[in-house]
């Protein structure tokens, strides 16, 4: 995948050595670097993070339904098939652990403000691994960030006022500290 795009775009799965070719070369016209990696097989769930790295606060898990598992450009946009569920209904357990997983990375890569983690749960031993931290995920009305606040008792005002606070108070920050 070409880790400089969003959205699934430019990313192949391979299952067979003469498939890597062409991949590399779409991934390419993307990005002139290429993230290859393990394919996790298991069940894919986001998991948006709200505040700064020292207030990091997870908020509700969102779980993806995609059709033969495929939640790729297509899916994203262009069609219905994918269904989103929040809450989750994964094990209290499972969900937790999602959740501090991605307040790690939020915290671990020095994120502000927002951010939405990208997770695998392997099939084979409900292990969940990260795929990725989206540091400016999408933000309309029909996001998965607003999706996981509206759960969580954050309807969408309240969620970009918190944001434009968030926001304010790291510039005044960073001004202090001019």
């Amino acid at each position: 995948k070409p880790p400089h795009e969003g959205s699934s775009i430019g990313v192949t799965k391979v299952s067979q050595a003469e498939q890597f070719q062409a991949a590399i070369e779409l991934a390419t016209r993307h990005d002139p670097y290429v993230l290859c990696e393990a394919f996790i097989q298991g069940e894919e769930v986001t998991c948006p993070v709200l505040g700064d790295a020292d207030h990091a606060t997870a908020l509700p898990v969102v779980r993806i339904a995609a059709p033969d598992g495929a939640y790729d450009y297509q899916n994203k946009y262009f069609t219905d098939a994918v269904t989103y569920h929040c809450p989750s209904g994964l094990p209290a357990d499972e969900e937790q652990a999602i959740q501090a997983l991605s307040v790690a990375a939020y915290r671990a890569l020095g994120c502000r403000g927002w951010g939405r983690a990208d997770v695998m749960i392997r099939a084979s031993d409900r292990q969940p691994f990260l795929l990725e931290m989206n540091t400016s995920p999408g933000m309309t009305s029909h996001s998965l960030v607003p999706m996981s606040a509206k759960a969580a008792g954050i309807d969408y005002a309240d969620l970009c006022v918190r944001l434009l606070q968030a926001a304010r108070l790291d510039s005044t920050m960073g001004a202090a500290q001019a």
